[in-house]
């Protein structure tokens, strides 16, 4: 199974992702870790506009040899818009796998702004967005079938219903 993340930067897509890994013992493969690593190797800066995307291309590469070994993956990547979706739906579908979607907002606009200021930078080598980056970002309209996470709720009620919305099944079984 693919199961593929969605949110803006500081919704909390990363701790839904990392917890919900733990759980299904599947790698979770971030976007903002590829981005990481391509600035540690030593990216020039006049490529800055291609990164991004370029680490989007390596999660999907990886994710597309993890699948092909039988293991179920998480993405967590900000996946807003529609060509950054239809590529995890290929994959899926050149995989055979199921796909599922998992958005996590955070309805609170001030909880949302504090969580991304204080999260400080989790990659030495990539810069965190400030909120009104944030604010800006376009989110394109949905039409997959996805389960809504807010993240005002702890993650210890979001992870289960994560869990059945994955397999159909709880947490700790």
């Amino acid at each position: 199974m693919l199961v593929a993340m969605a949110g803006l930067p500081g919704a909390g897509k990363s701790a839904v992702a990392a917890a919900l890994g733990r759980e299904l013992r599947a790698p979770v493969l971030a976007v903002d870790a590829a981005e990481a690593a391509m600035w540690r190797s030593g990216i020039d800066a006049t490529q800055r506009d291609g990164v991004g995307l370029a680490a989007y291309a390596v999660v999907h590469t990886a994710a597309a040899a993890a699948l092909d070994a039988g293991h179920t993956v998480v993405v967590d990547a900000v996946n807003a818009v529609a060509p950054a979706r239809d590529a995890w739906r290929g994959l899926a579908r050149e995989h055979g796998v199921a796909l599922r979607w998992i958005e996590v907002v955070c309805s609170d606009p001030m909880l949302h702004r504090a969580r991304l200021e204080e999260r400080g930078s989790r990659y030495a080598e990539l810069a965190e967005p400030t909120w009104s980056q944030v604010q800006a970002r376009v989110v394109e309209p949905w039409d997959d079938d996805r389960l809504v996470l807010d993240s005002v709720r702890p993650l210890a009620e979001l992870l289960p219903e994560a869990l059945r919305h994955v397999t159909g099944r709880h947490a700790g079984r």
